[in-house]
């Protein structure tokens, strides 16, 4: 039994774009920051699906260009702008820490998805499905165990006459595995302390809890706090 070559074609255009996003996905999971592997993913394959209805169209849309001469894509234009609304309000910032990009570019793919079955491109429909599925589930798994980096915002406070060098804090810094990228001073003679500012990043696991510990253990600190950064 011969394979449709439409089919082939589809296949191949959409798993060169799943590709290609999770190529990129990785590298921004890999830095740690909030839009990663399978958002990315997602993403580029919902935008390659779009295509498909214009490279396809003569597929689904049967109507005679002499006889009627419309754009059947201004459709879909309307529901993904619309859509975008949505996924942006499923989107939330908490401090440092963004959650729900995954979910808002799963909306968008799944409104890709609604638009191939309501023009009757169900071979399309069915393969992004899977793909979809796969994404969400397998490539969280990976995701899980991709090798990041951890990047923290990290200020230190000591009293004026107690506070530790900066050559033997960063060398500290160092022993907790952490590397420091940007680093800055505060004295407040008025209050009586100094105070380091700093960003730093690690590839250690539990990196961020055994540096918390080690910290509160140094009775010269006044107050610490560790937050989550980007790159």
């Amino acid at each position: 039994m011969s394979i449709n070559p439409d089919y082939i074609t589809i296949t191949s255009h959409l798993l060169v774009a799943l590709v290609a996003g999770a190529l990129i996905g990785y590298e921004r999971s890999y830095q740690g920051r909030p839009a990663g592997f399978r958002t990315h993913t997602l993403v580029c394959m919902a935008s390659a699906v779009l295509m498909l209805l214009t490279v396809f169209q003569s597929t689904w849309f049967l109507a005679s260009a002499e006889v009627v001469r419309v754009d059947p894509t201004r459709m879909a234009q309307g529901i993904m702008t619309g859509i975008g609304f949505l996924g942006a309000g499923v989107i939330v910032k908490e401090g440092a820490t963004v959650r729900g990009l995954t979910t808002a570019a799963s909306i968008w793919i799944t409104a890709a998805i609604g638009i191939l079955a309501g023009v009757g491109f169900y071979f399309p429909v069915v393969l992004v499905t899977a793909l979809t599925l796969g994404t969400l589930s397998m490539f969280r798994w990976i995701e899980a165990r991709m090798p990041t980096w951890l990047y923290l915002r990290h200020t230190v406070r000591f009293a004026v006459e107690r506070a530790i060098p900066e050559s033997e804090y960063t060398d500290f810094i160092a022993a907790q595995h952490f590397r420091i990228s940007e680093f800055s001073y505060r004295l407040d003679r008025a209050s009586g302390y100094v105070e380091y500012r700093m960003v730093m990043k690690s590839r250690t696991p539990d990196a961020e809890r055994r540096l918390a510990l080690a910290l509160a253990s140094k009775d010269d600190i006044l107050v610490f706090t560790l937050t989550p950064a980007g790159d």
